[in-house]
């Protein structure tokens, strides 16, 4: 199984475009889209409502099914993830999720934390750290392969985590 991940694309619809190109099993937005919720470009795009994203049809959490994991989506500001990690996994502890999509640091890494996979994308218009702006992609097979892309697909990092 095959996910895409974007994060902070702060209105630029060719980074949203592009990643939409791309074949995969599902396609998850973790916030700051700024874009309208009824926008045909989100058709498809598992979406939630970043801290700059005005339209409130955008929902503050998803919790999604995929095959045989649980897809926890937020936008990371409501769980203080530029300082610690501890509020978000206990959400995702809570939600029983197995897979936990998280943005708003702009900055990409994945990590696993009690069993749950927790991957930030980084931004694809505003990376911070000196960092290029990146996707992710997550394979999910016997193992969880976690992959970075810069937005002319070129890997920037790889990360496999045992299930």
């Amino acid at each position: 199984m095959k996910l895409l991940i974007l994060s902070d694309s702060h209105g630029d619809l060719n980074t949203v475009k592009l990643i939409k190109s791309l074949q995969a099993d599902e396609i998850f937005h973790c916030g700051d889209s700024e874009l309208s919720a009824k926008d045909p470009l989100l058709n498809g795009v598992h979406i939630v409502r970043g801290n700059c994203d005005r339209d409130e049809q955008f929902p503050a959490t998803i919790v999604q099914k995929v095959g045989n994991e649980t897809v926890f989506i937020v936008h990371g500001h409501e769980h203080d993830v530029k300082r610690s990690m501890l509020t978000l996994s206990y959400a995702a502890a809570e939600q029983q999720a197995t897979i936990a999509l998280f943005g708003h640091s702009h900055l990409y890494g994945a990590e696993m934390i009690k069993g749950v996979l927790f991957v930030n994308p980084g931004s694809t218009t505003q990376p911070r750290g000196g960092r290029v702006a990146t996707y992710a992609v997550i394979e999910i097979d016997d193992v969880y392969t976690v992959s970075f892309y810069g937005m002319n697909h070129d890997l920037i990092d790889q990360i496999i985590f045992n299930k």
